[in-house]
């Protein structure tokens, strides 16, 4: 039988199976651990297909995208549900869902990638096909509402996703940099170096600080993403457990208080005081200028935090920022919190 039949037939399938409950949805997370499922790495001449799970994108902006894989040495693809807007999504729930499903059982698409972010991805995750995800493993990335997709997919799979960038902001060099050594080089070890503040912008901005917390190295599995996502998630199948995670966390336009609200929800939950370290990217547009009845960005995450006792820092290079690492979730990493510094302990490709 040809891929094109097959993949005819499996896209036929998921158009009902999107409609079918999943065995492994309810009303607590899933109970243990899936074994770990590492895609196949990325190289020039793939066809990369984009999807908009959340918000719609802007026609130049798609383009613009598109001409970046291209110049990248990569083949593109998506569908029309990708073009256009149900309000302020790219599509319908039921739409948006298929398209993610269909990319992953399409023979010809070797590598997805996020083309926005937005809001949007949690009112899908209950229409996924988790077992076709399981049996069609392939590299997934983006970051912000996609944190809910990429922690999502590898509770329920053991698929490893990536936090990096999106369509939108790929076409930043330190960006591609990372994306590169993590899903085409694939190494066993790798250095994640913090880029170079060079504009007098980032320079004078707090947002951009780079900080010890509190002091010392550990090593975990890393998990996280967008602040505002991981709380979404909280009390839901796909609620993380922070227990022995390397804990990543980054926010946009929320201010301190509402920052305070979120990591106080996260330490009075069940796991977070499990995990072996905390790093903050940087949340840009979320400092205050200090005055008496209000706390600034930093002196918040210093209270809230700090007490913790477990290494901290903020103002690694992740976030809604121009320069983004690419973060593999489920893989094992270590973190020197003194020093600032970040190393993937095993390869997060094949």
């Amino acid at each position: 039988m040809s891929k094109r039949r097959i993949f005819l037939k499996s896209a036929t399938v998921l158009g009902a199976a999107t409609l079918l409950p999943n065995p492994s949805w309810g009303n607590n997370p899933t109970p243990f651990a899936l074994p770990k499922i590492k895609p196949k790495k990325l190289k020039k001449g793939d066809t990369i297909g984009l999807v908009a799970p959340g918000y719609a994108i802007k026609p130049e902006v798609l383009e613009r995208a598109l001409a970046t894989l291209k110049e990248m040495g990569f083949k593109t693809f998506h569908t029309d549900r990708l073009i256009g807007n149900h309000g302020y999504f790219s599509n319908t729930d039921e739409e948006r869902a298929k398209d993610v499903n269909e990319m992953f059982v399409n023979p010809d698409i070797d590598g997805i990638l996020c083309a926005r972010g937005g809001y949007g991805c949690t009112r899908i995750l209950d229409k996924l096909d988790y077992e076709n995800i399981r049996n069609n493993p392939k590299v997934l990335i983006g970051f912000s509402d996609i944190t809910a997709l990429i922690q999502a997919i590898y509770k329920e799979t053991g698929l490893v996703c990536f936090h990096g960038p999106v369509g939108s902001t790929l076409d930043d060099t330190f960006s591609q940099k990372y994306f590169k050594k993590v899903l085409m080089k694939g190494k066993d070890s790798q250095k994640i170096k913090n880029a170079k503040l060079t504009d007098p912008e980032f320079l004078k901005n707090s947002e951009y600080e780079r900080y010890t917390i509190t002091n010392g190295y550990c090593e975990g599995e890393l998990a996280g993403g967008s602040l505002t996502l991981v709380n979404a998630l909280i009390g839901t199948p796909h609620e993380i457990d922070f227990t022995d995670k390397l804990v990543f966390l980054e926010d946009v336009e929320e201010a301190p208080y509402r920052i305070d609200r979120m990591l106080t929800q996260l330490i009075e939950g069940p796991t977070l005081k499990k995990a072996k370290g905390i790093l903050f990217g940087v949340c840009k547009g979320c400092h205050r200028e200090k005055k008496e009845d209000n706390f600034t960005l930093k002196e918040v995450i210093m209270d809230r935090i700090a007490p913790l006792g477990m290494p901290a820092a903020y103002g690694m290079s992740f976030g809604h920022v121009p320069n983004n690492f690419t973060l593999p979730v489920g893989t094992r990493a270590s973190f020197n919190a003194t020093e600032l510094s970040l190393e993937l302990l095993e390869a997060a490709v094949h």
